[in-house]
């Protein structure tokens, strides 16, 4: 039961993922603040600091938007692939496992082996 839990923390490049996706978020979030932030500091005769603002808010959220999703690609494809990969498809012997290996054999029930209540 301990190995199960263990599999399911996060690794390191979860994490980073997890990172990413929360910064981009809360850049995101950020952008409304900027407007009325740039909106006062315009109304205060600053104009260029102004959009400056604004357009740096806006450029912020959107690469870490970017990066976000492509670190959460690359993620994916590597959990894919290391699922796809974890499971052989071939048909190996028994003999051929290691004691540490799951066995994960399909057995064909014959008719004779079900159970029918009546």
């Amino acid at each position: 039961m301990a190995g199960w839990y263990m599999a399911r923390r996060p690794n390191m490049s979860s994490r980073v993922v997890i990172a990413l996706a929360l910064l981009a978020f809360a850049l995101v979030a950020a952008v409304p603040v900027a407007l009325i932030a740039g909106v006062i500091i315009m109304l205060l005769g600053h104009v260029i600091g102004g959009l400056a603002l604004f357009g740096g808010s806006i450029l912020a959220a959107t690469a870490a938007v970017v990066l976000a999703s492509v670190t959460g690609v690359r993620h994916l494809r590597g959990v894919v692939r290391g699922m796809l990969t974890e499971h052989d498809f071939t048909d190996h012997n028994i003999a051929e496992h290691d004691s540490t290996e799951h066995n994960s054999q399909v057995f064909q029930l014959d008719r004779d082996d079900y159970i029918y209540i009546r």
